[in-house]
């Protein structure tokens, strides 16, 4: 029986190791997301100056 207990400690540590790590993703996708929300933002803003500088003011 003290094997059984023995098995259970173990068990609920791999089960703590697993959730810190399961936090870890998380933090590194919100940082890729905001990332590509600034790429996207500077993309967009180049396309309007392009179109801006393009367009025919004589219509």
């Amino acid at each position: 029986m003290s094997t059984d207990k023995e098995d259970l400690s173990l068990d609920e540590d791999l089960v703590t190791e697993d959730a810190d790590d399961g936090d870890a993703p998380v933090e590194v996708a919100k940082t890729n997301l905001a990332k590509r929300r600034t790429i996207d933002n500077l993309l967009e803003e180049r396309r309007l100056h392009k179109q801006l500088s393009e367009y025919d003011f004589d219509l």
